[in-house]
């Protein structure tokens, strides 16, 4: 068994970021084998060795995957001391060690991926793999004539963020409202609803239809959530492996 440092160890089951994980090991909170260990990067073999934080075994089996029909007033969060997490919606027992991959914003519904798996999490949101992420919306206001073509091209938003270039295609009307449908290839703060504004839209109502080439299952209602097949996990992992291969 390959040994890893302590805090990546944790990290990759959902216990924190590097970061935060590194202040959690040097306040006491870990033990490996009986003992306290304040130094994150001890290394250790998390299948063979035990460890617990704040007294409770953690567990190395690492590989459960969901789909999630997200809710809005959910936030996307493992914890959160104001509002109700993604989490929520699995049983106590099942929730240690999960994680949503990426965030959808409180009010955003639709497809959010949990896992426990840090490695996968890290492979489809890193920034450099470019997996592609599908949003429909509805929007107010008139938008610009050539906003697909600023889309095309790259927007340059109001803080002078610079965006990649992404896919916009309206859809048509819906009860006095512009129906689109937004693909980008990145994930920044509020990225669909600032990008809207910049053509003179606001967004009104979001959801995430796919990540990658998975597609939300609509035979799940909002707040219901299945595991992913095999096959979907592999799926995913060879789009953000080959996408990434693109870029080197």
């Amino acid at each position: 068994m390959a040994k890893k440092r302590l805090d990546k160890a944790l990290a990759s089951v959902g216990c924190g970021s590097r970061k935060e994980v590194g202040l959690i090991i040097k306040s006491g909170r870990v033990s490996v084998n009986g003992q306290i260990v304040k130094d994150p990067s001890v290394r250790v073999t998390p299948e063979e060795d035990k460890l617990t934080l704040d007294s409770k075994d953690l567990h190395w089996k690492i590989g459960r995957y969901y789909m999630l029909n997200k809710p809005p007033d959910l936030v996307s969060a493992c914890v959160d001391n104001l509002h109700e997490t993604v989490l929520s919606v699995f049983p106590k027992e099942e929730r240690r060690g999960l994680f949503p991959v990426g965030r959808l914003d409180k009010n955003t519904e639709g497809l959010l991926i949990i896992t426990d798996d840090g490695g996968f999490c890290h492979a489809l949101m890193s920034p450099r793999r470019h997996v592609s992420k599908v949003y429909e919306a509805l929007v107010d206001g008139k938008l610009d004539l050539n906003a697909p073509e600023k889309f095309k091209k790259g927007l340059v938003l109001a803080d002078s963020t610079i965006c990649l270039p992404a896919e916009l295609v309206i859809l048509g009307e819906e009860n006095g409202l512009t129906r689109i449908r937004v693909t980008l290839h990145e994930g920044k703060h509020h990225q669909v609803k600032r990008m809207v504004a910049a053509v003179g839209g606001h967004v009104e109502y979001l959801k995430r239809i796919s990540v990658g080439s998975l597609k939300l299952d609509e035979t799940l209602k909002l707040g219901e959530y299945r595991e992913l097949t095999d096959d979907e996990v592999n799926m995913l992992k060879n789009e953000a492996k080959a996408n990434d291969t693109k870029k080197k």
